[in-house]
């Protein structure tokens, strides 16, 4: 399924097979989750993605050939960063997620909303055992964002989770496992959402621009409305952070001081490490997390990018080859 232009749909389109260069290996996509980053580039606004491009960065295929580093069989997982320059400042302090010429999975490079794809070995990780493909898809990037965002939290013990999709539902097991309290934000009246948010173990679900009914250490933005930030900075306390994880958000509106005086934080979330994802996909298996998926045929993918963009999946969409 192939974008050829901004703000149109994706057409489905027979393409000749990708070639693994050096360091590359061929997969057969077993599934492809389908992540609010496509349909920001779907949306136009991410400006600069290659064109025509296969989106998709929550890839788990299987090794048909190519590279060193895996037997052909082998299932992996392609997450959205696809290649650094390792020679940057920011490469070479170990902030790779920083690197000024990093090229991305779904953006830069073809990626997984098709039968094969092609991806830098270096960048690929090893699957954990339990989880179905179909499963595994939204570890590879709801699931990294949420946890280096958890993490960028540091030790905050009541954690504010605003936006409650794909990234929300992943971090809140590995949260609630950690002994947190977690608060759920959502948009009012989001019932369905908010009964989610609390099956898994949430302490509180509800209107994320009123807010819960204590102060909170941190809170994740997950949710692309700049609005959202001016609120979290006022249900944080002193000392607190608001964490916004999203690639793209709108404007945040002018906000008074006294909301960010008392050495309060607001700091962003960018790309992700390999560190993260070596981390992380250990770590899934012993909470353990469980995704709740909803899967399209991959034909369907314009229909399940329309379903994120109204906010109708509860968890997360993946693709389906």
């Amino acid at each position: 399924m192939v974008l050829h232009a901004a703000r149109t749909p994706l057409r489905l389109t027979e393409l000749p097979n990708p070639e693994p260069t050096h360091g590359q290996v061929l997969l057969r996509v077993r599934a492809c989750g389908v992540c609010r980053t496509d349909l920001h580039i779907v949306d136009g606004e991410l400006t600069q993605p290659k064109l025509p491009l296969v989106l998709g960065h929550q890839i788990v295929g299987e090794v048909l050939e190519g590279g060193s580093r895996y037997e052909p069989g082998s299932r992996v997982g392609v997450p959205w960063l696809g290649w650094t320059c390792g020679e940057c400042r920011y490469c070479r302090a170990g902030d790779e997620n920083l690197c000024d010429r990093a090229r991305f999975t779904g953006y830069d490079i073809d990626g997984g909303y098709a039968e094969l794809a092609a991806a830098d070995e270096r960048y690929c990780f090893p699957v954990p055992n339990g989880y179905s493909d179909e499963q595994a898809a939204p570890l590879l990037c709801a699931g990294l964002i949420g946890y280096r965002s958890l993490r960028l939290a540091g030790d905050a013990e009541r954690v504010g989770l605003y936006g409650f999709g794909a990234a929300a539902h992943i971090v809140c097991q590995v949260a609630v496992a950690q002994g947190r309290h977690v608060f759920a934000g959502t948009r009012a009246g989001d019932d369905e959402a908010q009964a989610f948010a609390r099956s898994l173990g949430a302490a509180w679900a509800g209107d994320a621009l009123a807010g819960p009914p204590e102060e909170l250490d941190a809170v994740i933005v997950f949710a692309p409305a700049g609005e959202l930030v001016p609120a979290a900075l006022r249900h944080v306390r002193k000392g607190g952070s608001v964490i916004c994880a999203g690639i793209h958000m709108s404007d945040i509106p002018s906000f008074p001081y006294e909301l960010l005086w008392g050495e309060r934080v607001v700091r962003s979330v960018a790309n992700l490490t390999r560190a993260d994802g070596d981390e992380f996909l250990a770590l899934a298996p012993t909470v353990p997390v469980r995704t709740e998926v909803e899967t399209f045929p991959l034909e369907q993918a314009n229909e399940a990018l329309d379903r994120l963009r109204r906010g109708a999946l509860r968890g997360a969409a993946v693709l389906v080859p």
